[in-house]
């Protein structure tokens, strides 16, 4: 009997915290229903053949690691590359668990995005959670050694339920809350199709010097406690919107609604790294066309959209 084994782990967006979690502060973030999967079963070769999917059902990464590669991590070309990123997440999960290569022939590996791979829902933090289930090491310090980041994405990768996660002396607090608004039908999901890079926007962040950054994180907590227990649809616009002043005066960048909405009606906020991938819009009225004219195309509603 051949061996088969398949992991999923669940996308994410975050709602409040962005940036500032890095520091310690409490961010809110929801699981979403599209994910990742990964399925193993048996190589040969003392090798691990690799097949990546995209949403569409298109291969978007194809390639052959030796384990030698992944023990020794000392093939790395110098560049940036999907392969390079590959290798070493795979090297440090060997570093962690050793007997994963030493006990194998091979590996055959595929992985599946439930969603297009340029959204931004956590193609890496799935990836690096499905990882860590097939070699049974803990995906944050996986994380660590890897990727780097506050870490909130494996805090969704791995649960059901939206996450108050902040990280207390470097470790990961992971605290499920419910977070179910009354209002959810007036939530929406703009995708801004510009692709954000975390890394550079996390780099970025930090060049700006913080004042005072306990009264920064205690602010932070404030508002994102007040998001997640607004009572109504009045309660978490605002809260939101006081957010967004905040961000705004950290990153000295304009709101996503000053610089690319104006005058729409309702409320618009960043998540994650600001200025890509998806907002948040708060409405009373369906924003749908609003959004289209302005030539975004893809509209989630909430429900669509959170686990």
């Amino acid at each position: 009997m051949t061996m088969k084994k398949e992991f999923y782990s669940n996308g994410k967006l975050l709602i409040t915290g962005e940036y500032v979690v890095l520091d310690g502060a409490k961010a809110l973030a929801v699981p979403t229903k599209f994910g990742q999967n990964l399925i193993v079963t048996e190589g040969a070769n003392q090798e691990i053949k690799w097949t990546s999917f995209d949403s569409d059902g298109s291969v978007w990464y194809e390639d052959i690691f030796p384990f030698r590669d992944i023990s020794r991590k000392d093939s790395l070309e110098k560049k940036a590359s999907v392969r390079n990123t590959l290798i070493a997440i795979l090297h440090e999960a060997f570093e962690l668990n050793p007997d994963f290569i030493y006990q194998s022939e091979g590996y055959h590996i595929t992985t599946q995005l439930s969603f297009p791979r340029n959204w931004g829902l956590g193609t890496s933090s799935t990836l690096i959670n499905n990882i860590a289930q097939w070699f049974q090491i803990d995906a944050f310090v996986l994380l660590k050694n890897s990727f780097g980041g506050s870490g909130y994405d494996i805090g969704c990768a791995q649960n059901n339920s939206s996450v108050l996660y902040h990280l207390e002396n470097g470790k990961p607090i992971v605290e499920r809350v419910t977070f179910d608004p009354v209002f959810s039908e007036n939530l929406y999901f703009v995708y801004l199709d510009k692709k954000q890079n975390s890394k550079t926007a996390i780099a970025s962040y930090y060049e700006n010097p913080k004042n005072d950054l306990a009264k920064t994180i205690d602010k932070n907590d404030k508002i994102t406690l007040e998001v997640l227990n607004a009572k109504n649809q009045q309660e978490f616009a605002l809260a939101i919107e006081k957010h967004e002043t905040e961000m705004s005066a950290i990153l000295k960048t304009e709101t996503v609604k000053e610089s690319l909405f104006p005058d729409f009606e309702g409320t618009v906020k960043s998540l994650g790294a600001w200025g890509g991938d998806f907002v948040l819009a708060i409405a009373s009225e369906n924003p749908t066309d609003y959004f289209k004219e302005k030539g975004f195309r893809t509209i989630i509603p909430y429900k669509d959209m959170v686990l």
